[in-house]
């Protein structure tokens, strides 16, 4: 239950710290979001969207140099196909 509660906390800090950035365009309308963002996006964590990345079956990501992005609705559809993480 205490792991819930931070959990929430930090997802609602992250989102808050997204928000103060001042973009114009919410998470939810973006074609491709930062690792980052996804986290706060989804409440996923990052080591586990790391772990989902290098996967074989990943076709969600898009490198932008030395970033990798994520593309939103593939990896929406991802995870509606899993059953767990």
């Amino acid at each position: 239950m205490r792991e819930e509660s931070q959990m929430d906390s930090e997802v609602s800090c992250q989102r808050e710290w997204f928000k103060s950035r001042g973009s114009d365009v919410p998470l939810w309308h973006r074609q491709n979001l930062s690792i980052e963002e996804t986290a706060a996006y989804t409440g996923i964590g990052r080591d586990t969207i790391y772990k989902l990345i290098k996967q074989d079956d990943c076709n969600f990501t898009l490198r932008v140099g030395k970033r990798t992005m994520i593309k939103r609705k593939r990896f929406e559809e991802y995870l509606e196909k899993l059953y767990s993480i």
